[in-house]
């Protein structure tokens, strides 16, 4: 009975060990609060540059750099925060950097710091933004930078209106990219069924699975101390200790598990969003971060939810028929998403933003 009570006490301080590990949600919750707080009415620029870091970024990987000089901000790519095997080509990379860019110009222009957009092709290739003068320029998609998330939850099935549906396609109007959104159920479940084939391809490869598990937090020890990544608890998940989370993964994280989930998602969900840049290259497709991060700020004001489900761009046999779908054939599509009207989830954590002067390293 001695020896059987030492294993029960031995695993009862296990659990509370990895308990203490994990952290604690009230930490968690709070420490990002913190980042997304509003900003003052006469902030200074890096906290304006800490609102382009509540941007959408493929994995939560955050892979941009900010590079200050007169009157401009450049913002690079960070090639070491790369996704090579679901992103071979870093598309979702320059995606990104056009999502951030786009925060980056609302938040200046609502506090009087009104400027364009632009990319340049020096180097690595940037979006830049040049800052002009003139009064506050507030908006409702300023308004919804700190509310927006990327919700992977069901939705409640509620259409969205018509009305709805022109503001959100109006919001995402960028030259260069194209739009069209699926809100009837026949393609619906199409697009479904391409999602579902994606999704199997991607978890039949080795690699692809252990790049995803790389970018996984587990718990919000794990979450606050990395500052980027997916974190399980904002995908819906419970939070796991270090050791169990990555091997419950394994047990778990099953191809038909992650079909029937999506099937239901979208079945929950009120449409979808495909984003189609009229070129393949840099600049257009920082030109679709920016369309689709003002279609997503623009659903967030309006109470609406939305989530990437880009499987059918990602594997790229699909492609073609996505684009033929949404009767643009021979056309790459860029990204997918769903919207609809559900729940908040808990925010993934953000990095501080890695800014330097021209001239100097980050």
């Amino acid at each position: 009975m001695a020896g059987s009570g030492a294993v029960a006490l031995a695993g009862v301080g296990a659990a509370w060990l990895g308990a203490r590990r994990m952290g604690a949600m009230d930490a968690y919750v709070a420490i990002v609060a913190a980042t997304r707080s509003e900003l003052s009415a006469q902030p200074a620029l890096p906290d304006i540059i800490r609102y382009a870091t509540l941007a959408a970024s493929g994995h939560n990987t955050q892979p941009w750099r900010f590079r200050l000089s007169e009157g401009r901000v450049d913002i690079l790519p960070d090639m070491a925060l790369r996704t090579p095997i679901v992103d071979p080509d870093d598309h979702h990379l320059f995606v990104s950097l056009g999502c951030a860019a786009e925060n980056l110009a609302l938040a200046a222009a609502a506090r009087g710091l009104p400027g364009e957009v632009g990319f340049d092709p020096a180097g690595d290739g940037c979006a830049a933004f040049s800052f002009g003068k003139g009064p506050s320029q507030g908006s409702a998609l300023f308004d919804a930078i700190p509310a927006r998330q990327s919700t992977r939850a069901d939705y409640d099935g509620r259409p969205v209106s018509a009305a709805n549906l022109r503001t959100l396609a109006a919001a995402a109007a960028v030259p260069g990219v194209d739009l069209v959104l699926i809100t009837d159920q026949p393609r619906r479940d199409k697009v479904r069924d391409l999602i579902v084939a994606g999704n199997s391809a991607q978890l039949a490869d080795p690699a692809f699975v252990r790049e995803l598990k790389h970018w996984i937090r587990f718990n919000p020890h794990q979450a606050i101390e990395t500052g980027d990544g997916l974190f399980s608890v904002s995908s819906g998940n419970p939070a796991l200790p270090d050791g169990l989370g990555p091997i419950l993964f394994d047990a778990t994280f099953t191809a038909k598990a992650e079909n029937d989930k999506y099937a239901r998602q979208l079945k929950s969900s009120a449409g979808l969003a495909v984003f189609m840049a009229q070129q393949e290259d840099h600049d257009h497709w920082i030109r679709t971060g920016r369309a689709c991060q003002r279609f997503a700020l623009q659903a967030t004001a309006l109470g609406l939810r939305h989530a990437f489900v880009n499987q059918p761009v990602e594997v790229a046999s699909l492609r073609p028929e996505l684009a033929d779908l949404v009767g643009m054939p021979r056309r790459r599509p860029d990204l997918l998403m769903r919207f609809g009207h559900g729940p908040t989830l808990p925010f993934s954590a953000r990095r501080p933003a890695r800014i330097a002067a021209a001239g100097v390293a980050t």
